[in-house]
């Protein structure tokens, strides 16, 4: 009898910490994929359907406080939003594929993430070897099935990447952006 509770331990102890390691390991994984630019890699660390739900609310949301109480009241303003809105939620669906969440983990420019090419260090527009995604991040657990990785820019504006927990395996659901830190904001 005592072995079979010191082995249930054993497994509850085992299960306990791989849940609470797994992050970590998809965090790492991620960071591989983008290093060697591996999409097809990086993609199985993504839930695409709902980090682009979440960014397309995020992007929403900050085009209505952008735009205004005065515009949204007026009938054409809210038209003006509502086209902004469509055309902002395109952009949020091209930038959700491999090759975009990896430039935005690198902090590179999509253009020269997909786009490839050589490695010209003279020239700022060239493109440049990816560098360490997620440097200097700090992580932290929300609730048992949701983490986060928070990078920041060079203005100091946070990026945060959140992995959420699908049964025993995490994903990338959300990509919390600086929105509020944009020049303009009322």
């Amino acid at each position: 009898m005592k072995k079979v509770v010191v082995l249930l331990v054993v497994v509850g102890v085992a299960l306990l910490g791989y849940v609470a390691a797994g992050p970590f390991l998809t965090v790492n994984a991620m960071r591989k994929a983008v290093e060697a630019q591996n999409s097809a890699a990086l993609s199985e660390h993504i839930d695409f359907t709902l980090l682009r739900r979440n960014l397309k609310v995020q992007v929403d949301d900050y085009l209505v406080r952008r735009a205004g109480p005065e515009v949204q009241s007026h009938p054409f303003g809210a038209i003006a939003v509502q086209i902004a809105s469509g055309v902002a939620g395109s952009a949020v669906d091209a930038l959700t594929t491999p090759a975009g969440v990896g430039a935005m983990m690198e902090g590179r420019g999509v253009l020269h993430r997909i786009t490839g090419g050589g490695i010209d260090r003279t020239d700022s527009a060239a493109h440049q070897a990816p560098r360490n995604p997620l440097e200097d991040a700090r992580y932290g657990f929300e609730s048992p099935s949701r983490f986060t990785a928070t990078v920041h820019d060079e203005a100091g504006d946070p990026t945060v990447f959140v992995l959420t927990r699908e049964g025993l395996a995490w994903k990338l659901t959300d990509i919390r952006l600086p929105l509020d830190g944009i020049e303009g904001e009322p």
